[in-house]
């Protein structure tokens, strides 16, 4: 393990929204995050300001977009490097049926030719990095193949990255939530094409759980992504940023990140926004305080009413005994 590795935050549909990005930057400093998927004819033709919105904190921060037409990619990769974005990634692994009806998202493994011509389009439109997160095969590929397929393809295309989900991905007869968890994990093959591809960034990506657990894996590959642990168990992305920045062990400051949540809530709310749109994410922060049911149960029934204020979040707070003082000016 080298302390350059990196450390990512995976692209989660209903998830990884910019109130999300702010809180697990506030954690972890050095990460990458991602984005939700943003359907790439969405950005040319919807509400650009609000898809694309986040704050110059979440920085470095990438855009994930989903769509199999190289045109339309490119351009909304333009827009989006436009707006900021320090990174731009293709969805090639999402299994969700509206994903599969728009020929996008996992189902792309059957056609790598294609994925690397989205990749070029993209590349040639924009100058910030182009990435690519997959899975290592769909339905009845035989991953040895079909993984160095798409490598090889999107490396020729010019891609800085790619981020493997070490799951094949079930198009018909599963979930997408069954998709995460009921396909067999299986790290080796990713280790596998990092050794083949020893000067290409492979990334890998999938049932991560424990801090031990994603440090391991960077003895083989060059980055770490974590999906739904890092969102329920949100402290878990400071201990790791400390760790692969090489400094000591120390308990995140949870009084300072309540506090800049709750300044940032007041400026949402400030906008017309709710205070549960910011603290939906928040559940998990207090996860092994005594106190930590009871922040839980404040948020889950005082947060979401009409009209309620930032200092809920602080009572909320209290209740596991974390105090928030307002950041000094």
């Amino acid at each position: 393990m080298t302390h350059d590795a990196t450390l990512a935050v995976a692209p989660m549909m209903d998830w990884t929204d910019r109130h999300c990005r702010y809180l697990h930057r506030l954690l972890a400093p050095r990460a990458l995050l991602y984005t939700e998927m943003v359907v790439a004819d969405a950005v040319l033709h919807g509400d650009r300001a609000r898809l694309l919105r986040f704050d110059p904190a979440e920085h470095p921060v990438a855009l994930q977009l989903g769509g199999s037409a190289p045109a339309r990619l490119a351009e909304a990769a333009r827009i989006a490097a436009d707006f900021g974005f320090d990174e731009i990634n293709l969805n090639v692994g999402c299994p969700s049926d509206r994903v599969q009806s728009g020929t996008f998202g996992a189902c792309l493994m059957k056609t790598p030719a294609l994925v690397a011509e989205c990749v070029a389009a993209m590349k040639r439109a924009v100058t910030v990095p182009v990435t690519v997160k997959c899975r290592i095969g769909v339905d009845d590929q035989d991953p040895e193949s079909a993984l160095d397929a798409l490598a090889d393809g999107v490396f020729a295309a010019g891609a800085d990255a790619l981020w493997v989900h070490a799951r094949k991905a079930w198009l018909k007869g599963l979930s997408p939530k069954e998709n995460r968890d009921v396909p067999p994990l299986d790290r080796d093959r990713v280790y596998r094409l990092k050794a083949r591809l020893a000067n290409r960034f492979i990334g890998i990506n999938g049932g991560l759980q424990a801090e031990d657990e994603v440090v391991a894996q960077l003895a083989h590959v060059d980055g770490a992504m974590l999906g739904r642990a890092a969102y329920h168990n949100p402290v878990l992305l400071a201990a790791l940023d400390r760790r692969l920045a090489g400094r000591p062990a120390a308990a995140a400051d949870l009084g300072a990140v309540v506090a800049a949540m709750v300044e940032h809530a007041a400026r949402h709310i400030a906008e017309g926004g709710r205070l549960v749109h910011v603290t939906r994410h928040m559940t998990g922060l207090m996860h092994g305080l005594p106190g930590a049911r009871r922040y839980r149960q404040i948020l889950a029934t005082r947060a979401v009413a009409e009209g309620a204020g930032p200092e809920v979040l602080c009572e909320a707070a209290a209740a596991a005994g974390v105090t928030s003082e307002p950041r000094a000016a």
